[in-house]
């Protein structure tokens, strides 16, 4: 079954993020869908190397501590730490060209490692670019990409609509 998500495109951390949603007032998990897993690695090209069974707690796991350390909550920092203790990665030359090789200690953790390591780089060149959306009742999080850092939802069409139709609905009460 595709599910269709409210917001791709984010670096790969947040994209993990955002595989859990609001909808219907209820918080959404795609990873609890049928198929949706294959289908988020596939996007991101990790080959499926271990069972579907194996890859999500682990994926779920490195989901939850990269959440723990963008919302800046107890701890966060242990979580992240215990999701890259399992992989590393090291420079080599091959064929004369410098690459970067990622070993993880089990196959079904390279996903959610290579997520962690990415939150990483993003909080090294762009802490205060990621954002969650200003909407009280989304959880989506963005890299806030525009020029003078001033986007405040996921999406102008869903949640900075809701934002500025209950502004005008407050405004005329």
């Amino acid at each position: 079954m595709t599910v269709t998500r409210p917001l791709t495109g984010e670096p790969l951390p947040l994209d993990l993020l955002n595989t859990t949603w609001m909808s219907g007032g209820a918080p959404f998990d795609m990873l609890e869908t049928p198929g949706a897993l294959q289908d988020w690695l596939a996007e991101h090209d990790f080959p499926l190397d271990a069972p579907e069974s194996e890859v999500k707690p682990h994926l779920i796991e490195a989901r939850e501590a990269i959440r723990a350390v963008v919302a800046k909550t107890e701890g966060a920092e242990a979580k992240l730490n215990a999701v890259l203790a399992h992989g590393v990665r090291r420079p080599r030359l091959l064929g004369g060209v410098p690459t970067l090789t990622d070993e993880v200690d089990d196959p079904a953790r390279l996903p959610g490692w290579r997520a962690a390591v990415a939150l990483l780089d993003l909080l090294e060149s762009r802490p205060d670019r990621i954002r969650k959306c200003a909407n009280p009742n989304c959880i989506l999080w963005y890299l806030d990409t525009t020029r003078n850092g001033s986007r405040r939802w996921h999406s102008m069409e869903t949640c900075g609509n809701r934002a500025k139709a209950k502004r005008f609905q407050d405004r005329h009460a």
